[in-house]
Formats: C-alpha cells, structure tokens, sequence
C-alpha cells in the first residue's frame, strides 16, 4: 500500500478532465482509477511499470 514515501499522483497530461489514472510509484507501483479510488487497484514490479512506460513512450 502507498505511503509518505511514494505518493499517489496522475500525469500533467490529464488535464481536469477526472478521466485518468493514478499511480503511487516505488519497489512496487500501484495503480488506480481515479474516479473510483476506494475500488480495487493494480499492483506491478517497479520494473514492470518501468517496462510498461518504456513501450508507451516509443
């Protein structure tokens, strides 16, 4: 679970729309939607955040 030292937060690509996801990153990232943040939420390897990232951004 998300603490101080990795915070929940969602992209500055956004916007003000609530459409979006956000993420509380370190050894393991966790993720949420955030209209609906006190249902379920993903969690993944550090790395494979990473990895995931990596293949959005190309």
């Amino acid at each position: 679970m998300p603490n101080e030292q990795c915070p929940w937060h969602k992209s500055n690509y956004s916007g003000g729309s609530g459409s979006c996801v956000e993420v509380a990153e370190g050894p393991t990232t966790h993720i949420r939607d955030t209209q609906h943040r006190a249902q379920a939420q993903l969690s993944v390897s550090g790395s494979e955040w990473t990895a995931l990232l990596s293949v959005l951004t190309r």
